[in-house]
Formats: C-alpha cells, structure tokens, sequence
C-alpha cells in the first residue's frame, strides 16, 4: 500500500525498505569506506601511542578493527593507523589503486587477525569491507594523478616532520614508566635513533622500551618505504603541448581567434588539451593539487564548444579531478554552465581599451598626459614593433633583461601569460620598449639603453593583449604608462583596433564600494579587498587601469560546488606561480642570482612585475 511520505505518494514504504537494505547508494561508497578508513586510523593511532587509552572502553572496540594484531599490537596498530589515513584520500577519489592496495591489505589484516589474536569478529569485518570494495569495485576506476619524483622529497620531508612529532608523543606518553627525567633533547634524540631501529638514551620499566622502540622503528620504515616507491615509480610528466596539438590550435586560433582575448595563451606549452570530436573546438588545460583547471573560453567554433567540454568533462571524470574554469567570458560561461551543469561566479572584470576612442586630450586623462610627458622630457623614447620585425640580437637582449628584471625567482603566470618571448611562431606578437642612452657619469647597464619592455600577444586579426611589463629598477616611475601609451597610439599603424589590458579582480566592489549610498555590507567587503591589497595587487591594479578609461569586460569562475571554492583557489594559486610547493634543488639555490628588491612604488604607479603577476593578483 502507497501512503505519502513527506509530501510524496509515489514512494511507498516497502520501497524505502528495500532501499534501506541495499545500502548505500554506490556513489556514496567511496565517501563512505574513506571516512571509515580515517576514523579507524585515528582510532588505531591513538591505540598504539596512548598507553590508557588501549586500556579504556574505546580499545574494545578498537581491538576488532584493522590494525591492532598480536605481540606487536602497539607499533602495527600505529603502522596501520598511518597508512589507513595515507589511503582514506585516494578512496574517497575513486583511485583505483587506494582500491587495490586496500583489496590486498584486508584479507592480511583478517589473517592477522584470527591467527594472531585469534579474533573472530576482526576478521570478519575485514572481509565485510573486503567484500564491499568488492561488489562497488566499479565505483573506484579514477586513474592516477600526473606525478614526478619531486613528491618523493616532499614525502620525505613532511612524513619525516610527522613522524618525529608523533615519536616525541610516543617517548612522552609512558611517564610513570621513564627512568630518571629525560630532557627534551634527550627525548628528540632518542626518537631519531628509534626511526633508524637503534636504542636511545632514555630507558623504561616493565618492557616499555619494547613497545617504545617497535613503535619508533615502524614509523621510520612507513618513512623509508613511501619515500622509496616514490622516488622510483614510473614518473608521469606534466602536461605539455606537442607539436601536433600546437599546429591544430594555431589553426583554431586563425579561425576563431578575434572571438577571445585570451586565446593566444592557449598556446603555452605547459598545458594539457582535450579536442572535440569533429576536432573544431579544444579545452587547454593544467592539473593542479587535484584540480582540472582550465583558462579562458573553449578555442574554435562555439557551435563544437559542447563536445570540447564533455571531453574535458569525461577526463575529469576517469580521474576524479576537480574540474574548474578560470576567467572565462559571459558566453563561456553560459556555455559551461550549460552543458555541465555547473555553477559561475564573478571573478573581475577584463580592461579592453578600443583605440578608436583612445585619446589623451580631456581631463580624464591629465595624470597620465602628465606623466607621459614628464618623462619624455627626461629623454626617453619608445619603439613599437612585431617581433617578426626585430633582430636575433635584439630579441636575445630583450629576452635576457626580462629574465633579469622579474621581480620574483618564480616565474608567474597560466591563465593569462605565455611563458615566453619572440618564439619563431609568435611572429604577430607586438613588443614596446622604452630607451634612453645613459649617463656618461654613471655607470652603464648590461642592457644598454633598454630600459622597460611589455609584451602583447595577438587577439585575431585585429587585436592584442597585454602579456608582461618589465623594466630596469633604475628607470623612473611610469614606465608602464609610457609603454602602453605609446602602444595604443601606433596601434592603428599595425592594424590593431582594441587592446585588452589587465584583469582588475574583484573590480565592481571596489568601484561600488567607493560610492556614495553603498550599503554596510558592500563597505565591508571593499575595505577587506583593500587590506588585502597591500600584499595582492587588488586596488592599485583596479586604480592602473581605470586611468585608460577602458571598458570593462566581466571575467567568470566556474566551478561544482560551492565547497571545492577555496580548493580551485588555492589551485590556481600554484599554477599562477603565487604559492610554490616544489622543493628546489641544492644547485638551483645556490646558482640563483641574487635580485635587488625593488623600491616601493608610489600611490599611482604599479609595482613593475610581470603583466601577468599583475593580471592574476
């Protein structure tokens, strides 16, 4: 008999029963075993390191579990602790090899189990979870993360962190039974011995050397093995751009290019791609810390958008990545959404300067006719010019002081930087440089008379978009503006007719904020963007642009849930170059150049960086 539930008369009870006894839904599997595998490693943990708590109720429990196995009940249950917390991860993203590892490790623990403790009830719930990975084997099919040995290092350096403080617990957690009153050195030091499997010198009572000593010697083997398969597994590169995919983009890009002005940073060679079926359309793409990330609009025909993003989509899927979009236009993020169901947020907005409209007559623009021709009237000129259209020489020289002139030792940039300068394929590229010959009194640069570089990528037939800003800390202030005027101006000479310029991230609050009748609310959001800004380029990016009067194109981030947020921020992030996880080497470090730190800037004048450190602030 049907009755309503909650409003529904289409459920019946026996349905609801029956769904009750199937249990969960297969796609609430891989949640369910990894949250399982976490409490039980905490539980195990705990069981192994705290001497009253192995004795208390709570060990009852813990004793059925896997992880707790005979005469060595303290060490293997810490050892499984660990590795339970090490696998919860991989499980909960559908890894199928977190799947295999587990399918082998529990039928040991169920033998372990009944032969060593003779516990019926432990190897039982071994092999019920066995059999649930078993009969949902077809839920966990993500495959592996990109990878190189440089998570060997990182293994080592954090499990090594994480297992002399766990060592310091495991020394202290005995004190009725520690002979005499060991310092905190001697206790350090007897925890780096135990991690090699030597004595220490702090001694116990009642055994509890033994225990203590199992204990250590088990961390430090998890240690050694984890960092060992690392650093000799197959190693799957990074994502890179083959000359194949390079060509059919370029060809996507002469067709479809003027629709995007971040279509040319497709192009960087340390990105993956995906293409539609009918190969009229592509996504460009990086993997970061889990997270799919692409930049900009699909490139090529709208009309082939769809299938581009369902691949993308589908290879998110088969290995449980995050899929995000950062910056992408209106339509793209309509499309996006559209098709797969995800959600969009403002990001910023995208300054495009039409140079039809351009002039620096008016009162709008007085502070930067100002500047301009303060310091024209010091003697510096500029040059606007193809990259086809300059030297070998001129171009190595370019590349050099650029290289020279970022401001940080990382180089920044994904979503709205090209990673490089007069490549034999950016021929359109358009570079402006600023010149002045210098002083007979003072000493001379290893750059001669170059003194500020920008960089424009191509936006179809008929546009450009900034790319980088670089100059010589010695040169006055206002070299940027110089750069871009004197862009926009000869702009119609190479038959370019707008210029995209920086993204102002978070731009509408900023300008919303500033008015007069903005609500509580919206005052408060600004005045935090404004905090934030003396370490991001939030407001004085906002400020920079606005002076060329442009127009403001919204920029979006798509997204699936609202939870994965901070996550794709912290990606993209580490793919702008903002936060370095990677450990450099020994040799980089000590063969890194040494870079002056440049001077504060003052209020009106962007901090000379990168276009791009600029864009993704």
């Amino acid at each position: 008999m049907s009755v309503t539930v909650d409003g529904d008369k289409s459920r019946s009870v026996p349905d609801r029963v029956r769904r009750i006894l199937r249990g969960p839904r297969p796609e609430k599997v891989p949640a369910l075993v990894g949250t399982a595998c976490t409490l039980i490693g905490l539980i195990d943990i705990a069981a192994g390191v705290f001497p009253r708590f192995r004795a208390s109720r709570m060990h009852a429990l813990a004793e059925v579990l896997p992880g707790t196995l005979g005469p060595l009940s303290a060490a293997l249950s810490l050892s499984a602790g660990v590795l339970l917390l090490l696998l919860a991860h991989g499980l909960k993203r559908n890894k199928r090899r977190a799947w295999r590892a587990a399918v082998v490790l529990l039928p040991l623990g169920a033998v372990a189990q009944f032969v060593w403790r003779h516990s019926l009830a432990g190897a039982l719930l071994s092999l019920a979870l066995l059999a649930l990975l078993v009969r949902h084997r077809d839920e966990f099919a993500a495959l592996p993360d990109p990878r190189s040995r440089w998570r060997a290092l990182a293994n080592f350096v954090v499990m090594g962190a994480g297992s002399i403080a766990l060592g310091l617990v495991i020394v202290s957690a005995h004190p009725r039974r520690i002979v005499g009153s060991p310092s905190l050195t001697d206790r350090l030091e007897h925890v780096l011995y135990g991690l090699f499997g030597f004595e220490g010198p702090v001694a116990y009572t009642r055994g509890v050397d033994w225990t203590v000593g199992y204990s250590l010697g088990a961390l430090g083997m998890l240690t050694a093995l984890t960092t060992i398969y690392l650093a000799f597994r197959p190693e799957h590169p990074a994502a890179r751009l083959t000359e194949d995919d390079e060509t059919k983009l370029r060809a996507l890009l002469d067709k479809h290019g003027a629709r995007d002005s971040l279509g040319h940073f497709a192009l960087r060679r340390d990105k993956g791609v995906v293409f539609s079926p009918s190969g009229k359309a592509a996504v460009c793409y990086r993997v970061v810390s889990g997270v799919m990330l692409a930049s900009g609009d699909p490139i090529g025909d709208v009309e082939a958008w769809p299938g581009a993003i369902e691949r993308f989509m589908d290879e998110a899927k088969a290995h449980s990545w995050t899929p995000a979009v950062m910056g992408c236009s209106e339509t793209g993020g309509h499309v996006w959404t559209r098709e797969t169901g995800l959600d969009a947020l403002e990001l910023g907005d995208e300054a495009i300067v039409d140079v039809a409209d351009f002039s620096l007559s008016g009162r709008a623009m007085r502070n930067v006719r100002q500047m301009v021709k303060r310091i024209e009237r010091n003697g510096y000129t500029t040059k606007v010019r193809r990259v086809a259209d300059l030297s070998d020489a001129e171009l190595d020289r370019i590349r050099r002081a650029a290289d020279d002139w970022r401001g940080t030792d990382t180089e920044r940039g994904f979503s709205m930087a090209l990673g490089r300068i007069g490549d034999p394929g950016d021929g359109e590229a358009v570079i402006a440089t600023a010149h002045k010959e210098d002083d007979p009194d003072t000493p001379g640069t290893p750059y001669g008379d170059l003194k500020a570089i920008i960089h424009f990528v191509p936006w179809g037939p008929d546009g450009m978009s900034l790319e980088l800003m670089r100059r010589d800390r010695s040169a006055d202030p206002g070299m940027n503006e110089l750069l871009i005027v004197a862009a926009l101006q000869n702009a119609p000479r190479l038959g370019i007719k707008h210029v995209s310029l920086n993204f102002a991230m978070f731009r509408a609050a900023l300008a919303r904020g500033e008015k007069i009748g903005a609500g509580p609310v919206l005052r408060l959001w600004r005045g935090l963007l404004v905090f934030l800004s003396r370490w991001f380029q939030i407001e004085s990016l906002y400020k920079f642009n606005a002076k060329f009067q442009p127009r403001w194109e919204p920029r979006f981030v798509v997204y699936r849930k609202s939870r994965d947020l901070p996550r794709i921020g912290f990606a993209a992030m580490q793919a702008e170059g903002f936060v370095n996880l990677s450990l450099p080497s020994p040799l980089a470090r000590l063969t890194r150049r040494t870079r002056t730190t440049a001077p504060r800037p003052c209020a009106h004048i962007v901090p000379t960086q990168t276009e791009h450190e600029v864009r993704a602030a």
